[in-house]
């Protein structure tokens, strides 16, 4: 284990050094993180909450795990909302907005309560063949 945060204090150094510093300072009230020993600057590097500056960083900007849950919780409760009230399209997605995610067309999927149906639509899409 140890080895691992080691990995990822290296990891935090690379990437953002300078937002590492902003957080151990104000979290810790430690100036020079390299004046401590490595595995005790992994431990409290670990231990930074998940909006200091150098989560966020490394995340490149994207949401808290606490704000990915909220958003989630937000989503299902949106579409049980439209399903009580009978709409048929749930409001937009928070998760989606803010992963970036864009949303996918319409389904291509169609169903057929019969075979008649079914080879009736064929011949159309197919011409006759």
């Amino acid at each position: 284990m140890p080895g691992k945060k080691l990995i990822a204090l290296a990891g935090m150094i690379n990437s953002d050094e300078e937002a590492l510093i902003c957080d151990f300072l104000e979290t810790y009230h430690i100036l020079d993180y390299r004046s401590l020993p490595a595995l005790l600057a992994s431990t409290l590097a670990a231990g930074l909450r998940d909006t200091s500056r150098i989560a966020i960083s490394t995340t490149d900007g994207k949401a808290s795990t606490t704000n990915t849950i909220l958003a989630t919780i937000a989503d299902r409760l949106g579409i049980i909302a439209a399903l009580l009230t009978g709409n048929k399209e749930p409001p937009p997605s928070i998760f989606n907005a803010l992963y970036e995610i864009e949303p996918k067309g319409k389904s291509k999927v169609a169903s057929f309560d019969s075979g008649e149906e079914f080879a009736a639509m064929w011949e159309k899409i197919n011409g006759g063949i």
